[in-house]
């Protein structure tokens, strides 16, 4: 199956932007050349920018607090497991300690590198970051491939308790909710929104299909309604409207 998933909100937008990205600089740490370095380094940079909403930080902890008063009314339920309840509470708790523990604004530690800002600044400039732009930055990228892990791992550490607390919440809110499974007569569907139903306080549509369906979701909403518009890439890999019937799957998340 092939997922696609679409936020209704700022926040969850903004959650899975930053999930996006620190899959991507963990993908690449791993690896040994330099260019693939120079991806982390750029990837950290484009973390600090997106995680650079003054409220982030606050409403995780809010959200993962929320989370834990929901837990603990499950205790001593016997249809519950108490180690799973016990761990998942644990995790919660280590979390928001973690956040909490975070001093001063996302990724200040970056933004005091007069160093790092300098080739942040350049790195925003097609070709900005050539050896003699940044002669430093060229020093360091021939350093050993461990010495290169080691300082980008130091410039990540602090960063690792908003990584940590959106994994929670994002694990938190795919798995709430049914999946249901519907059809899209002619490529096209509609489902109404309005109302107190599950849809319209949900904060996240999740739509899936088989990996070999060659169909494409452009998803639309708003507090009314679910659009939903299937198209199918051409040879050139253009979307072009797909007029036959589709079928899926679909989720709404709430947490």
């Amino acid at each position: 199956m092939i997922t696609y998933e679409y936020p209704f909100n700022e926040r969850i937008r903004t959650l899975l932007r930053l999930e996006d990205l620190f899959h991507k600089l963990s993908s690449f740490m791993q690896r040994d050349g330099s260019q693939e370095h120079h991806v982390v380094l750029l990837t950290l940079f484009e973390i600090l920018d997106v995680a650079g909403r003054a409220d982030l930080k606050m409403d995780l902890i809010q959200e993962l607090e929320r989370q834990r008063q929901s837990l603990l009314a499950f205790r001593n339920n016997p249809d519950i497991s108490e180690d799973a309840l016990s761990g998942a509470l644990y995790e919660i708790e280590n979390a928001s300690a973690a956040l909490l523990g975070m001093a001063g604004k996302i990724g200040q530690h970056l933004r005091d590198n007069d160093w790092l800002m300098s080739i942040k600044s350049r790195a925003s400039i097609p070709g900005g970051v050539c050896e003699f732009d940044l002669p430093s930055y060229h020093y360091w990228r021939h350093q050993p491939p461990d010495v290169r892990r080691d300082a980008l791992l130091a410039w990540l550490q602090p960063l690792l308790p908003l990584r940590d607390a959106l994994t929670i919440v994002l694990r938190l809110l795919r798995a709430s909710g049914r999946s249901e499974h519907h059809v899209a007569s002619g490529g096209a569907f509609q489902l109404m929104l309005g109302g107190s139903n599950v849809q319209s306080t949900s904060q996240m549509v999740r739509i899936s299909l088989k990996l070999h369906d060659p169909y494409i979701p452009e998803i639309s909403a708003n507090k009314y309604a679910l659009n939903i518009r299937f198209t199918r890439p051409d040879s050139d890999h253009r979307p072009r409207h797909c007029d036959s019937d589709v079928e899926f799957d679909m989720l709404f998340c709430n947490l």
